[in-house]
């Protein structure tokens, strides 16, 4: 990885978030927690929720391509950070409205190279770029449903662009997990391809974008995502906030508690017991 100067826009990243310059006025960032399959931290949320702003007024980067470390593209929150509280909660809304709103307004180009797992946040992150390349064997999965929240990060504002309404409440709902070359095949990655050529394939695509007429390119991006994009925000609103909501659940809290200890979650709510961990608690409350 070439070492950025301690000036550099991007020094300020931590190492979980590794930034190389590549030629032409690529720019590669890779999520960098392999051992946890590239799961956010709170702090990470952040951070990728701002950087976004500092490639689009960065004069050095054309194209900007994210990739996962390892053999994962990210899996969403890393659920072994403690429950979040309501504050967290709403602060992680604010990042993810950030992070959105940024990426669809950014005029440079955005690949993502999805060398393997990309669920939840991980997959949200992965669509909302201008381009995929997903590896063929690549799980992909929403998951939002199998934990007890609202599918919230992206999922209302593209999936029904991408793949329809049909195929989108199916895979939301069921949080049905899928490979690359199904995702390709119903349009909601560009590009699948073997698990090796992935990144290169990514990187290809960016140097092609840099090299071009960066006017066109940028003012095409810009025309099609007003309108298509933007307008859809505030669906993305309505499910970031009913997803910070269910942060506060019963069900979300036992899908937590479930993953620790290896088993099949029980939800409440599909008991019939449909209230929140926030408010007072009957002596028989899930764990």
């Amino acid at each position: 990885m070439s070492k950025l100067a301690a000036d550099d826009i991007f020094s300020r990243y931590p190492e979980e978030i590794l930034i190389e310059r590549k030629p032409n006025g690529v720019l590669l960032i890779t999520i960098n927690r392999p051992d946890r399959l590239n799961a956010l931290t709170m702090p990470m949320f952040d951070h990728l929720s701002d950087i976004w702003v500092d490639v689009d007024r960065d004069p050095d980067t054309r194209v900007a391509v994210i990739t996962g470390a390892g053999r994962g593209f990210c899996t969403g929150m890393d659920v072994r950070q403690p429950e979040p509280t309501l504050d967290e909660a709403v602060a992680l809304m604010e990042g993810e409205r950030r992070r959105i709103t940024a990426i669809l307004n950014m005029d440079k180009p955005l690949i993502s190279a999805i060398n393997g797992p990309a669920v939840g946040w991980g997959l949200s992150m992965a669509l909302l770029a201008d381009i995929s390349v997903a590896a063929e064997d690549a799980l992909l999965r929403d998951g939002h449903t199998r934990v007890g929240v609202v599918a919230g990060d992206h999922s209302s504002l593209i999936w029904p662009l991408l793949v329809g309404m049909a195929k989108t409440k199916y895979y939301q709902l069921t949080s049905a997990s899928m490979t690359g070359i199904e995702a390709e095949r119903i349009g909601l990655v560009s590009l699948a391809v073997p698990k090796e050529n992935v990144l290169d394939r990514a990187l290809e695509i960016a140097d092609e974008l840099a090299q071009g007429s960066q006017q066109a390119i940028r003012w095409t991006k810009r025309s099609l995502n007003t309108g298509w994009l933007t307008n859809a925000l505030p669906q993305h609103e309505l499910s970031a906030a009913l997803e910070v909501i269910g942060f506060a659940s019963a069900d979300y809290f036992e899908a937590r508690q479930a993953f620790r200890e290896g088993r099949p979650p029980e939800f409440p709510s599909a008991r019939g017991e449909g209230r929140s961990v926030l408010g007072p608690q009957p002596a028989n409350a899930a764990r």
